[in-house]
């Protein structure tokens, strides 16, 4: 009888039991960082670092390029920085201090000898340049500087403001030609590697800041996300919740500066006491012998990185490797049967949630094409809903009682979630009006609080949770979000423009949305390709440019006098079928060129690089 009724359940409820295991490691988790708030005594990720570091001293944490680092080689030397940190940067414990820097051992030994004083670190893109970096490092309320020395040169342009505002800069260098910079490494030698006192990082609120984490939105320049020690303890669970152990060795192609690679991708080696392989940049030929090199057994990735790995030659060694699991987001269906088929049985886990975000999606179960997985008692612990959208009129529909409305099983609506004590969003540094702004009010009660994901989602029957599209100003290409109102302010002050507006267009074969511009020119003047691609290339990073230019005479409005977008993305940038005149930004020839319909064709096949 009971393997009749065994049997039974597996049928009518084929996941009940894996989605039953789970939930019950989220629990379990989950009340350990409950305790640590009621008891007023937090364990940070940095002190599980230190208490990793005493018990598997020797065993390799970060492997960069040909070196090991151990777990007591990253103490030492965190330490060494924190005293230097302590002793010639005059730091004390709630200073926030800004990281500029490249993926390699010494921005972790930094992060965690700041951590060690107490001291919140802001996360530093290192593609952003001029306005948007002064803004990224004001806006924090950084009062110091640390720059890698391969990044010193970002400082150009705006050092003497940073001077001016009596921010101190240092460079993890030895030396550097800038005399305005100060020298970390040449400080290094001359100090201990003895722990500061813990009572410098001791916390008693989970809820305190550790970290700002930027990221892009539909305000134009980058917002610091606030992370808390709550928020970077459920990222490094990730890894352990989809069954990784102390054994496996973890693969970090992205940059630190995002919440993947650091919270999750480092964090989580933390939480395991396992291995990283962390690599300066992501390469698509490298990433496989990498992986043989190192025994490699976990990967983090966005959907782009899987396409790229597709798109390499075919080996008799696509096989020949230890990597069991994927875990990161973005991946598409096409590429991710493509990826399985051609590399092996690799079980791939999305993860969905934004870095500021207060829901987490997680596809425990590797099901194709969905990002995450929901049940009745997930919806007890996180409250979410799906509410309809109007795409043309850009926001959610609302009826006669101001209220929004809930979509049905299987279609597509606004994914918002609801803030509550057990699901906080703890907006952005420096800015309510900011953090105001994500959120939703009036949603389905008088009162209530929704976190405006700007994700269009939809939800099956049997719970899982597909990504459908991104709304409002906002799209992501190359792994990265683009604001397009920071677009439209820099191809503004292009002397010819006398309108733009910023969009992303679907491109075959690629995740995301390739950035496209529908422009006006003033009246007397021309359009200037080379000039536009001068304006485009000196001051907004690769994945932001836009690739095409749509010429118009007219820009439509919606009915709130927004410029509309909607049959602008439907039209894309086909030749073909679109009127208007379309052009191509073109590296080689450093101009935006003419689109005709043989670079279209050679877009569409795969065959011209974007």
């Amino acid at each position: 009888v009971c393997v009749w009724i065994t049997c039974a359940a597996r049928l009518r409820f084929p996941y009940l039991w894996r989605d039953a295991s789970f939930l019950l490691k989220v629990l379990r988790y989950g009340a350990r960082l409950e305790l640590y708030r009621l008891r007023g005594d937090v364990r940070t990720v940095v002190d599980r670092f230190v208490q990793q570091a005493r018990r598997v001293p020797d065993k390799p944490f970060v492997l960069y390029g040909d070196a090991a680092h151990t777990y007591r080689d990253v103490e030492l030397r965190s330490n060494r920085l924190a005293q230097v940190f302590l002793q010639r940067l005059r730091l004390r414990r709630g200073d926030c201090v800004a990281l500029l820097m490249s993926n390699e051992p010494d921005f972790l030994c930094a992060w965690f000898g700041l951590a060690k004083l107490g001291c919140p670190v802001a996360f530093l893109n290192t593609n952003i340049r001029a306005k948007s970096l002064l803004h990224c490092f004001r806006c924090c309320g950084a009062s110091t500087l640390i720059v890698g020395p391969d990044l010193l040169d970002s400082l150009q342009g705006i050092l003497p403001s940073l001077l001016e505002d009596s921010i101190q800069v240092w460079a993890m260098a030895e030396r550097t030609d800038l005399p305005q910079v100060s020298t970390l490494l040449d400080n290094i030698h001359a100090v201990s590697d003895r722990p500061v006192p813990e009572a410098l990082r001791k916390t008693t609120s989970i809820k305190a800041p550790t970290l700002y984490i930027f990221t892009s939105g539909t305000t134009g320049l980058p917002k610091a996300a606030v992370i808390t020690h709550l928020q970077s303890l459920k990222a490094a669970a990730g890894f352990w919740a989809f069954g990784a152990t102390e054994d496996d060795v973890i693969y970090t192609p992205l940059p630190l500066y995002h919440s993947a690679a650091s919270l999750i991708g480092i964090g989580g080696t933390i939480e395991l006491g396992a291995t990283c392989v962390l690599k300066k940049k992501f390469s698509a030929s490298h990433f496989w012998n990498d992986c043989r090199k190192h025994d490699v057994t976990i990967f983090q990735y966005i959907g782009e990185l899987c396409r790229y790995l597709c798109n390499q030659p075919k080996t008799e060694l696509d096989k020949v490797h230890q990597v069991r699991m994927g875990v990161g987001n973005g991946l598409r269906q096409d590429v991710w049967r493509e990826f399985l088929s051609r590399f092996g049985n690799i079980k791939m886990c999305e993860v969905y949630g934004s870095t500021e975000g207060n829901l987490c999606f997680m596809n425990h179960i590797g099901k194709i094409g969905v990002v995450g997985r929901s049940n009745f008692f997930y919806r007890l612990l996180f409250k979410y809903d799906l509410v309809k959208y109007d795409m043309v009129k850009d926001e959610p529909v609302r009826d006669q009682h101001g209220f929004c409305q809930r979509v049905k099983t299987g279609e597509t609506g606004l994914l918002l979630s609801k803030v509550s004590f057990f699901s906080p969003f703890f907006g952005y540094a420096g800015s309510k009006k900011l953090t105001e702004r994500k959120l939703m009010r009036n949603v389905l009660a008088k009162g209530d609080a929704y976190f405006n994901t700007g994700d269009l989602m939809a939800e099956d029957h049997d719970g899982f949770i597909c990504f459908r599209d991104r709304v409002g100003d906002t799209y992501r290409w190359k792994g990265e979000n683009v604001a397009t109102t920071e677009v439209m302010e820099t191809l503004g002050l292009v002397d010819f423009i006398q309108e733009v507006n910023v969009y992303g267009v679907e491109v075959p074969g690629h995740e995301g949305r390739a950035g496209m511009a529908a422009v006006i020119v003033r009246p007397d003047m021309a359009f200037d390709g080379k000039k536009l691609f001068e304006h485009a290339v000196g001051d907004l990073p690769a994945y932001a440019r836009p690739l095409f230019i749509r010429l118009q005479e007219i820009m439509e409005m919606t009915s709130t006098f927004k410029q509309q977008k909607f049959q602008l993305v439907q039209s894309g940038f086909n030749p073909s079928t679109v009127c208007d005149p379309l052009y191509v930004l073109d590296y080689q020839q450093e101009s935006y060129i003419p689109l005709t319909e043989g670079i279209y064709k050679s877009i569409a096949a795969g065959e011209r690089k974007l």
